[in-house]
C-alpha cells in the first residue's frame, strides 16, 4: 500500500508550499495506516508529541517507541473499525538548504461505532535534509478542540 492520494481541492491553496507534499502523505498514511510509508518519511530522532486515544498528550522519545506507537495505534483503529482522514486547513512553512519547519492546523476525523468526532489539531513538523532526502525529524501536536458532529 502506498499513501498516494489526491490532493483534496479544498487544499489546493497549499500544495506550491514547502513540505505541503510530504504532510499530506504522512496524513495519508495515517489514514491509510501505511506505517511502511510512514516509517521512511518520519526519521523523528529527536521524538514527537502526538495527541493519545484519550486526547491527552503521548510522548515518545526514541524510533523504538515511535514504532510502538504506531503499529498499536493502527492496530486499535482496525480493532475499532474506526475511520480516520486529516483536512489540512491552515499551512505555513519555510524551508532552508538542510532544515526547515512547517505548522499546520487540521482537523483529524474519527468515525466509530456510530460517533463522530471533529478534533482541531495544531501541529509543527521539523524537516531535515538527509542524503539528498526530506525527512520528519520532530513533530509535536497540539489537541486544540473536540466536536461531536452528527
Amino acid at each position: 500500500m502506498t499513501a498516494t492520494l489526491a490532493i483534496p481541492e479544498r487544499e489546493l491553496a497549499f500544495a506550491d508550499k514547502p513540505f505541503y507534499t510530504l504532510t499530506r502523505a504522512m496524513f495519508d498514511c495515517v489514514h491509510l495506516h501505511d506505517f511502511d510509508r510512514l516509517a521512511t518519511i518520519c526519521d523523528d530522532d529527536f521524538g514527537i508529541i502526538d495527541i493519545n486515544t484519550e486526547g491527552g498528550s503521548e510522548v515518545i522519545r526514541d524510533r523504538a517507541g515511535w514504532e510502538h506507537w504506531f503499529r498499536s495505534l493502527f492496530e486499535k483503529l482496525r480493532a475499532m473499525g474506526a475511520e480516520t482522514w486529516s483536512e489540512i486547513t491552515r499551512y505555513e512553512a519555510v524551508k532552508g538548504s538542510d532544515m526547515g519547519y512547517t505548522v499546520v492546523d487540521f482537523d483529524q476525523l474519527f468515525i466509530a461505532g456510530g460517533k463522530r468526532l471533529r478534533f482541531a489539531v495544531i501541529a509543527t513538523i521539523v524537516w531535515k535534509l538527509e542524503a539528498g532526502e526530506w525527512r520528519e525529524a520532530r513533530y509535536h501536536s497540539s489537541l486544540l478542540s473536540v466536536k461531536e458532529e452528527s
